[in-house]
């Protein structure tokens, strides 16, 4: 079954982007999932098919319109099987994207994509279609259009085949609440830098405690949030 994406947004010709090339592309290729692009400003209003607004109380930018945006939404959404993906809103105020997440739309039939521009998108639009908010990150991007090429991006090499190999995806930082162990390939020696001697022993027990170790110490010192879960998950022993 073919794993489904729908983008909504002004700047359509933004995809695929990076999304045709290297893994996802070839997943593409090969059936393993699919893009449609929606232009909202098909949906605009008038001469200029206009599809923002100045927002009620005042203040600086404009706003998407919930009309411009349920059409345009609706020509996704509603067709005459209820849509099971789920809508998706990228925006700095939704709740954190995480690996947990990703994994979860890529177990799922596909997503819907929102792509805000402006000052932001009107809530009304975002209560009544029951969309979820997500943000990628605390900072502000110029609109959701990398943010959705970040989401797909995550999900679609969790696709089943994608990656060449299963273990990849298991032993990722994110995966457990730790950040990823160090990698290492030839020459053993560079710029006078050696790989730990652990890595080359050929002993898979020390290989496999030697980079549980340095994980632990990676996330200790980079993410001490991270870390502090992996205390509390009574994971600490080996």
């Amino acid at each position: 079954m073919t794993w489904r994406a729908d983008v909504l947004t002004i700047f359509p010709s933004m995809f695929p982007g990076p999304l045709g090339e290297s893994l996802a592309g070839k997943a593409m290729e090969a059936g393993s999932w699919s893009l449609k692009v929606t232009d909202i400003r098909d949906f605009g209003l008038g001469r200029h098919r206009s599809v923002d607004d100045t927002p009620f109380g005042g203040g600086a930018g404009m706003v998407l319109r919930p009309d411009v945006l349920d059409a345009a939404i609706g020509s996704v959404a509603d067709g005459a099987v209820a849509d099971e993906r789920p809508l998706i809103v990228l925006t700095p105020r939704g709740a954190p994207l995480t690996q947990k997440r990703v994994r979860e739309l890529a177990e799922g039939p596909g997503v819907i994509l929102l792509c805000g521009r402006f000052e932001g998108i009107d809530q009304r639009v975002i209560d009544a279609r029951q969309a979820e908010e997500v943000s990628i990150g605390d900072y502000i991007l110029s609109g959701g259009e990398i943010a959705s090429l970040v989401l797909l991006d995550a999900a679609i090499r969790l696709l089943p085949g994608v990656m060449g190999a299963a273990d990849s995806a298991v032993e990722e930082s994110f995966s457990a609440p730790l950040l990823e162990y160090p990698h290492y390939t030839r020459p053993a020696v560079w710029a006078e830098r050696a790989v730990p001697e652990t890595l080359t022993s050929g002993n898979h027990a020390a290989i496999a405690a030697w980079r549980l170790e340095a994980a632990r110490q990676t996330t200790k010192t980079r993410r001490p949030d991270l870390y502090n879960q992996y205390i509390a998950s009574g994971a600490l022993a080996p």
